[in-house]
């Protein structure tokens, strides 16, 4: 039986998220504010954590990089694209805004437990030493951690699923412009830019090469 971590405190909508989720066979836990979400986790460790963001004393916001491994579904009444995206490459699986669809929040929990990472396929990525974990959205080269903005991430994560394919500018843009609006053709170059330096100070490889009139591919070791 699948567990699954309610952290809101909003009592009503728990209440009916855990009637929900109790009737689909699975096993519910409750937190009501941060602090308690993690020491419910320094106990127990559910299959999937449905985390509100507006909630008493530690918010949502500084609790999901504390729950790395774990597959997190934001539920919050904040709709603000940006903020989700950003939640969205931080760390969180999938993002519903309330109001929402109990039917649909059920197909999305389902979703996230038979993806890749809760079947026991690794959620990493490596080409040369560089790896990207997509379930904790961090990069790392040799075992250091290379900070990226959000758009380098989703460019070297596209990449990265691709490594031996020229990812041309426009299904670059098509792929990450929805969840990272900052990216355009304008300043895609300065991105990718940021990103060659970034992974090429790390170990003084170069990572990424463009190819001339095309796109651009993982430079082959």
């Amino acid at each position: 039986m699948k567990t699954i971590l309610i952290v809101d405190d909003d009592i009503h909508i728990g209440n009916m998220l855990e009637e929900a989720l109790t009737r689909e066979k699975y096993r519910v836990l409750r937190a009501f504010s941060g602090t308690e979400c993690l020491l419910v986790l320094s106990g127990t460790r559910p299959d999937l954590v449905l985390l509100d963001l507006m909630l008493p004393g530690l918010e949502g916001e500084k609790v999901l990089p504390q729950l790395k491994g774990i597959p997190v579904i934001i539920v919050s009444a904040k709709p603000d694209p940006d903020h989700k995206a950003l939640l969205l490459l931080e760390g969180a699986a999938d993002y519903v805004t309330k109001p929402f669809h109990t039917k649909e929040l059920l197909a999305r929990i389902a979703v996230q437990l038979r993806s890749p990472s809760s079947c026991g396929e690794s959620p990493l990525l490596a080409w040369n030493g560089c790896t990207l974990d997509t379930a904790a959205h961090t990069v790392s080269i040799n075992q250091k951690e290379v900070r990226l903005t959000r758009t380098e991430y989703a460019i070297l994560k596209l990449l990265m699923q691709n490594p031996s394919q020229v990812i041309t500018k426009s299904r670059l843009l098509e792929r990450i412009g929805e969840d990272t609006p900052d990216c355009t053709e304008s300043s895609l170059k300065m991105h990718i830019s940021n990103l060659r330096r970034k992974l090429r100070e790390a170990d003084g490889q170069d990572y990424i090469e463009a190819v001339w009139g095309i796109g651009f591919k993982l430079r082959s070791p």
